[in-house]
């Protein structure tokens, strides 16, 4: 299975992008999907995650009410509609699946995650 994101770019404080996650290989629906990101000289964090079964979706808490994650079952992608970005969004965003389904409390550990596709970057600034 593939993973190919893209959908990152340079854009204003306060403004909006839309990542997209497309799958190739198999549906979509094999996997629970997540959303990380990496800021420079910093960890890898969980952003946002949606579960195959049910379409239930989890956020950190930072980005509560800002960021949205879906999934896509026509163009087997998952997506992440950013909005009221901040400079501390500023980093690599990395899409992940996970074939095993995964507990609520698994979701934002990316040693969960099998397969992981390529960063595109995001830059939020003025």
């Amino acid at each position: 299975v593939q993973l190919q994101a893209s959908g990152g770019g340079l854009v204003q404080p306060g403004g909006s992008l839309r990542l997209s996650c497309v799958v190739s290989g198999r549906p979509i629906s094999s996997y629970d999907m997540g959303w990380f990101r990496q800021a420079p000289g910093k960890e890898r964090e969980f952003v946002a995650a949606i579960k195959r079964i049910g379409g239930t979706s989890y956020n950190r808490d930072s980005v509560l009410g800002r960021f949205t994650i879906s999934r896509d079952n026509a163009k087997n992608a998952v997506e992440l509609q950013m909005g009221s970005l901040r400079p501390e969004d500023t980093a690599a965003y990395y899409c992940a699946a996970s074939e095993r389904r995964l507990i609520t409390g698994y979701l934002s550990d990316d040693t969960r995650y099998d397969f992981w596709g390529q960063e595109t970057l995001v830059t939020v600034s003025s």
